[in-house]
């Protein structure tokens, strides 16, 4: 289902992959600097998800200022919150690279607002954590300050997330968190001698079952 949602004097392209039965959860999911919510990864996860009965809501936002993404990401937060069509019991914020810093962004801002317990957790996948080759500026206050369950999945590759420095910043988190690594994988997942499906599929699985195992635990 296609969907513009109001930001300011102009609209946000958004699609809703709904499931065949009225699902009680959403994941709202949002792409990187470069693309749209048609990247590859992000319809294929919607669409696996929506097939397992949570609602996906994935959405556009172009700009590379990251307090423009927040906002925009925070919009269709509110937006979702207030829908009549789909009454949630909460949603999940996911996004890529860039989408994961503005996801993260707002998991911040609205624990600190208003902790009604409607967002659950944050999916980032591909986490820019710092720059290539600028190990020595890590983008991790959002995460420390982070309260919600937090799943990371990145590839061990990752020339923007480097494995040491992520395990050195998930050590300070307090929230609830795992790391799938995704062996190989680059900034963009693509992993030498395997399909890009292949590695789809398997992220797919993994976000599946941590949400799963997380929608039974009230995080306090």
């Amino acid at each position: 289902v296609k969907v513009k949602i109001p930001f300011g004097n102009k609209y946000l392209d958004a699609i809703f992959s709904v499931p065949e039965k009225k699902p009680t959860y959403g994941v709202i999911l949002t792409h990187g600097a470069g693309g749209d919510m048609n990247f590859p990864h992000l319809v294929s996860l919607a669409a696996y998800l929506a097939s397992h009965g949570v609602l996906c809501l994935r959405f556009t936002c172009k700009g590379l200022n990251v307090a423009y993404r927040t906002k925009a990401f925070k919009t269709v937060v509110e937006y979702l919150k207030l829908s009549d069509d789909y009454k949630l019991s909460g949603v999940f914020l996911a996004g890529r690279s860039m989408g994961s810093r503005a996801a993260a962004s707002v998991v911040r801002q609205l624990s600190q607002d208003d902790d009604d317990g409607f967002i659950q957790g944050l999916v980032c996948l591909s986490y820019p954590l710092h720059r290539p080759k600028l190990q020595s500026k890590l983008r991790d206050e959002d995460l420390l300050l982070s309260r919600c369950p937090v799943l990371f999945v990145s590839g061990s590759a990752d020339e923007m997330c480097e494995k040491q420095l992520l395990e050195g910043v998930v050590s300070k988190m307090k929230a609830p968190k795992r790391i799938h690594w995704i062996d190989k994988a680059n900034h963009g997942m693509a992993v030498k001698g395997r399909t890009t499906e292949d590695v789809m599929e398997e992220i797919n699985v993994q976000v599946f079952s941590w949400l799963r195992e997380n929608v039974q635990l009230e995080h306090k």
